[in-house]
């Protein structure tokens, strides 16, 4: 990679946390004020994929 497309590249990483700061600051504190987060909602995706994706190996082998 030359030294300009280097320089460019560090440039536009300033760019673009220089623009997200604020939003991914206001989300931090946001995420600190919540109450507990509901884990149910979450891993119950989850572990229909990893279920689903167990019985698509199981039948693949068979």
């Amino acid at each position: 990679m030359a030294l300009w497309e280097q320089v460019l590249l560090g440039i536009a990483a300033f760019v673009i946390v220089f623009l997200f700061w604020p939003g991914a600051k206001k989300a931090m504190e946001q995420s600190k004020q919540a109450e507990n987060p509901d884990w149910y909602g979450a891993l119950l995706p989850i572990g229909v994929v990893i279920f689903f994706i167990f019985m698509l190996i199981m039948i693949s082998r068979g």
